[in-house]
C-alpha cells in the first residue's frame, strides 16, 4: 500500500538545551505539548516531561558514549514508523540537535522518505558550560573567535587536527574529549599550545549534578583523574578561562586544591 504524503505526520527535531529545564526554549515547550510520540535521548533532563501530553507515549533511546546505546538506525526507523502513521514526534535531545547531535542524519533520512521535519534549536552544552562558570567564549584581549569541536571523528581519518588548531589563538570548546584528553594534550603542546594555557572542564553543565575543575593544559590529564570528573564534559581551552578565576573565588567553584588559580594569572 503506497502511504499518501498528506497522510504522514510531522517530526520536530528538538534540542532540550543542556540540563537545566529553564533553559528549554519556549518553541520547544510547544513542540512537546503537541505530540504524540516523544524519543527521549539519556541526557535530556526528564522534568521536560511535564510539558507533555498525559496521552503521549515516551520512548527512551539512550545515547550516551562509552554506554549501551540505542542504534542509530533502530531510532530513524522507529520516526519514520510513526511518523508513516500520521504521529507528531518529538525527538528530543540534549543540547542543540544540529551541534553534535546527528541530526543532520535524522532529517537527510527522514525527509528523502517524504516526512515533513522541523527543526527547533536548543542551547548547547557549549554555550551553557562555560558561562556557568563565568567564561566567555570570546573576549576583546583574549580571543577573538571560538572553535567547538568533538574530541574524536568518525574514525581515524577525521579526527581533528590538534597540531593544527593548536596554532591558532583562537578558544577550543571540545566536546566527547575527556576519554580522550591525554592524547588531545600531548597534540596541542607539540602543536605549540602553551603549558599554561587555562583549561576548565564542566561536567553535566547546568544541571544539579555539576562539577567542574579549572587548570592549565599541562596538568590537564592529572588534574582530570585526581578530580574523577567524567563524561558528559565540556572541555575549554584558551586564555577566556582567566575570567573564571573571579568567578570561582565569589560563587566556591569546587577545584582541586593543589591546581592553584594563581598559575594562570601569574
Amino acid at each position: 500500500m503506497v502511504v499518501r504524503m498528506e497522510q504522514f505526520g510531522k517530526v520536530f527535531l528538538v534540542g532540550a538545551g543542556p540540563g537545566d529545564p529553564d533553559l528549554l526554549t519556549i518553541k520547544a515547550v510547544k513542540a512537546i505539548a503537541r505530540a504524540d510520540v516523544i524519543l527521549i535521548d539519556d541526557l535530556v533532563n526528564p522534568e521536560v516531561l511535564q510539558y507533555a501530553q498525559a496521552i503521549a507515549r515516551i520512548v527512551s533511546v539512550g545515547k550516551r558514549g562509552g554506554c549501551k546505546q540505542t542504534p542509530q538506525e533502530f531510532i530513524e526507523r522507529l520516526m519514520l514508523f510513526e511518523a508513516q502513521a500520521g504521529q507528531c514526534v518529538v525527538r528530543l535531545k540534549g543540547g542543540d540537535p544540529f551541534i553534535f547531535g546527528r541530526g543532520g542524519e535524522e532529517r537527510d533520512h527522514l525527509q528523502a522518505e517524504g516526512v515533513d521535519v522541523e527543526v527547533i534549536n536548543g542551547i548547547s552544552s557549549g554555550l551553557a558550560a562555560p558561562a556557568s562558570i563565568g567564561v566567555p567564549l570570546t573576549h576583546r584581549d583574549w580571543s577573538q573567535g571560538v572553535i567547538f569541536i568533538t574530541g574524536h571523528g568518525k574514525n581515524a581519518e577525521s579526527n581533528p587536527d590538534w597540531y593544527t588548531l593548536a596554532k591558532l589563538n583562537l578558544t577550543l570548546v571540545i566536546y566527547m574529549g575527556v576519554a580522550r584528553c591525554t592524547e588531545i594534550q600531548a597534540a596541542l603542546l607539540e602543536g605549540g599550545k602553551a603549558g599554561r594555557t587555562p583549561v576548565a572542564v564542566i561536567q553535566s553543565a547546568t544541571g544539579v549534578a555539576q562539577r567542574q575543575l579549572i587548570t592549565i593544559l599541562s596538568e590537564l590529564p592529572q588534574a582530570l583523574a585526581k578530580s574523577a570528573i567524567g563524561s558528559p564534559a565540556i572541555i575549554v581551552i584558551g586564555d577566556v578561562v582567566r575570567c573564571a578565576t573571579e568567578f570561582a573565588r565569589q560563587s566556591n567553584v569546587q577545584t582541586l586544591r593543589d591546581i592553584v588559580l594563581q598559575k594562570m594569572t601569574a
